[in-house]
């Protein structure tokens, strides 16, 4: 089974604009330098984003904004440890599930 156009296309688009340093929910932050220094925060931002993210049973995303604003609000207390995110993590939001495996299964 292969993701969703609609997954791929939100997935792509919340990585270009927080990779580009134009997302509009972060305004003012600066964060970019966290690409180079600190992968681990850009990591945990992304693993938000996935976990955060529904789809319907045909695959097309229902949440897509509401996941990017979980995700860049942790960017946002990353780099502001005086903001708050509201309503605070649930474990689940933040959980970071292993990685693939070294070689491909197919």
């Amino acid at each position: 089974m292969k993701l969703s156009n609609s997954f791929s296309g939100a997935l792509r688009t919340f990585a270009y604009f927080l990779s580009s340093g134009t997302h509009y929910m972060l305004g003012g932050v600066q964060y970019l330098d966290l690409f180079g220094q600190e992968p681990s925060a850009i990591e945990q931002v992304f693993a938000i984003y996935v976990n955060v993210l529904e789809l319907d049973e045909s695959g097309q995303v229902l949440n897509a904004k509401y996941a990017e604003r979980r995700a860049t609000d942790y960017l946002r207390s990353y780099c502001d440890p005086t903001y708050t995110v509201s309503p605070p993590y649930e474990e689940w939001e933040t959980a970071l599930y292993e990685p693939a495996p070294l070689k491909d299964l197919i």
